[in-house]
């Protein structure tokens, strides 16, 4: 059976949300309980929030080529569920009567040093992918499965900050390129005129008085003319050169 392989499975902001989903799981199966969690409510958010990470990001990628708008929403909305999910393990401290470590301690600094290895797969994709994922999880198994949920919340947090900042950034560079490139939309529109350019030329069309690009037949939609037929540069709207038919 052939297996759909995506581009996000070679994003690091995707093997980091899966990183996070698992051991969010892993946290809530570990700490919530009845006296704590009576309806489970906490654990059910907790869960959702982290699904939705991997899950937009794999949504938002998947849907490049045909929208670029759609895909840094989505994007968006994985960083906005990271965030829910942070004060859900900042909330968790409080609780306890405890602060998260600060930024210039050992344990902050042991963590936040360490860094993903890059994907590199070459065949058997699904499969090389899910290792990487598994590989590395266990980077973080000192904090993660020590059996502390303190340490654990800790440690989910700086993960859950260092997403959002790498999101941020893939946002910022989608945001770049769309200024450039433009969409799917624009490039729709600018195919149809190209090829209505095409048309209009081997149709012998007139020539535009303004700029001397074929023209193109085009209908009025309003005014006393609405509904007739005219001659349009196919530049429009740069140039709004027209004649009579």
């Amino acid at each position: 059976m052939e297996i759909a392989i995506f581009k996000y499975y070679w994003l690091d902001t995707w093997v980091l949300a899966n990183v996070i989903q698992l051991a969010t799981q892993d946290f809530c199966i570990r700490y919530l309980n009845q006296t704590n969690d009576p309806c489970g409510r906490l654990f059910d958010q907790m869960t959702m929030a982290a699904r939705s990470v991997p899950a937009n990001i794999a949504e938002g990628s998947s849907r490049h080529s045909t929208s670029r708008e759609t895909e840094m929403k989505l994007i968006d909305v994985a960083r906005a569920s990271l965030s829910e999910l942070s004060n859900d393990y900042l909330n968790w401290l409080l609780r306890c009567e405890n602060t998260p470590w600060s930024s210039t301690s050992q344990e902050y600094l042991a963590v936040n040093n360490i860094q993903l290895d890059r994907p590199m797969y070459k065949d058997d994709v699904l499969y090389q992918s899910s290792k990487h994922i598994l590989t590395q999880k266990h980077k973080f198994d000192n904090w993660l499965t020590r059996g502390d949920s303190l340490i654990a919340a800790n440690c989910l947090i700086i993960l859950c900050n260092r997403l959002i900042m790498m999101l941020r950034r893939q946002i910022e560079h989608l945001l770049d390129t769309f200024k450039v490139e433009g969409g799917f939309t624009e490039g729709l529109t600018a195919e149809r005129l190209a090829y209505r350019s095409q048309q209009s030329t081997q149709s012998g069309a007139p020539n535009c008085p303004l700029c001397g690009k074929p023209m193109i037949k085009r209908v009025a939609k309003k005014g006393i003319n609405s509904g007739k037929e005219f001659w349009s540069c196919s530049n429009y709207p740069t140039c709004n050169g027209t004649l009579n038919i």
